[in-house]
């Protein structure tokens, strides 16, 4: 399989990979999250585990069991960790945390692994079970440089008992944590579904069985139905553009499994659509790769429009389909969009309408910022960099390097 990526990536770095890895045949390495499907972990972890296999690293991945009640309550505090505001955790939200956590403990082993990757808020507290010997990586994919107080005092003594926290960025580090900190920025895949090549006919059909007019300009966000990602504000955005360009918009997301406030968020969206036709809110199955794929390549424009990132790994895939990206300026996404190069990074609702119209009026300012953004995400944000990145990581936690 890594021979695969031979194409796509600089001379020499499948071989680097090899050497990376050699050293470290058979450390046993667990991945733990809290859904197979849906969202950035779980599309990283479902690649990410059998090319580590492959170079002689034993991978495996557990996903941890709740119900409604275990992940509302983790959504919560993923909320007061991205930022302050809004009721904090109260002693029942605490208590069913911890009940969780240790049924999860029970039945997930954790003991025959050197090293340990726990991502995210929701499996956190499993660090009750490292033994003598091994290694614990908290791996936060959400920016928590500003969250609720109390929130934060609540996992705080969870992350400083790990070996090693990772994090996107710098700026999403919080003050406070005490172990080695790296920082790996997440990834694509180049081989995935969701970033093959497509025929443009293929595409064209996939636009149209959606009911979306391919001869119109189409502007599109994908990502999953979360207030975070102010799907609200887009709405807007479009009918400032819509004024002066007949254009159609595309929100596509889909329910996470972790993520309970996701239906309710899809009928807001909905509400806030009212009855334009020219509006689409896609609710698609978590397995709609080719179908995100197509409705990447097809829109003219491709919007993040945030209040809020971890990484939005959705900029990094729409640009490597060769489309500008008009991003909030906040988190990893200005990490990814180099503003007027590959895209344009934007404050206010109303510089995002902006930045639409302008790449909507001007096709070679359009094709020139999307062979630029390609360019960078294939130097640096596909699986092959991750992958060197993890190694790395391994062996200065095993090695001592």
């Amino acid at each position: 399989m890594l021979e695969e990526y031979e194409r796509f990536t600089d001379p020499g770095t499948i071989k680097e990979l090899e050497l990376l890895a050699k050293d470290l045949k058979g450390v046993r390495v667990l991945h733990v999250n809290s859904t197979k499907e849906g969202g950035g972990v779980a599309e990283i972890l479902h690649r990410l585990v059998p090319l580590m296999n492959e170079l002689g690293i034993e991978c495996h991945w557990e996903v941890i069991r709740g119900d409604e009640e275990f992940f509302r309550v983790t959504k919560k505090l993923h909320n007061l960790l991205h930022m302050p505001g809004g009721k904090t955790l109260e002693p029942s939200d605490v208590v069913t945390y911890m009940r969780y956590t240790f049924e999860n403990a029970a039945h997930i082993d954790t003991d025959p692994y050197d090293i340990v990757f726990v991502h995210d808020p929701q499996p956190l507290g499993l660090i009750v079970k490292k033994k003598k010997g091994q290694r614990w990586v908290w791996r936060c994919h959400i920016d928590v440089s500003s969250p609720e107080e109390e929130a934060w005092k609540f996992v705080e003594t969870f992350v400083n008992s790990y070996d090693a926290t990772v994090f996107h960025i710098p700026e999403f580090v919080r003050e406070g944590v005490k172990v080695p900190t790296f920082i790996i920025p997440p990834s694509i895949d180049p081989l995935h579904e969701k970033n093959v090549e497509l025929e443009e006919e293929f595409v064209r059909s996939v636009v149209e069985r959606f009911g979306i007019d391919p001869e119109r300009p189409i502007i599109l966000q994908v990502s999953r139905f979360d207030r975070l990602k102010d799907p609200f504000g887009v709405i807007e955005a479009y009918r400032i553009v819509r004024k002066r360009i007949d254009c159609q918009l595309v929100l596509a997301g889909s329910f996470a499994s972790d993520d309970p406030e996701g239906e309710e968020v899809y009928s807001e969206v909905l509400k806030a659509k009212g009855e334009d036709p020219d509006i689409h809110v896609l609710n698609l199955p978590p397995d709609s790769h080719i179908e995100i794929n197509a409705l990447q390549r097809g829109a003219d424009v491709v919007v993040q429009k945030s209040v809020r990132e971890g990484f939005g790994l959705t900029v990094s895939e729409a640009m490597w389909k060769g489309k500008p990206v008009v991003g909030s300026n906040i988190g990893g996404i200005r990490r990814q969009i180099i503003n007027g190069v590959t895209g344009y990074l934007v404050n206010s609702t109303e510089g995002t309408a902006f930045r639409i119209k302008q790449l909507l009026l001007d096709e070679d300012l359009k094709r020139r910022l999307g062979r630029n953004a390609k360019e960078r995400v294939r130097r640096s944000f596909l699986i092959t960099r991750h992958l060197k990145d993890y190694l790395i990581l391994i062996h200065s936690l095993l090695k001592g390097l």
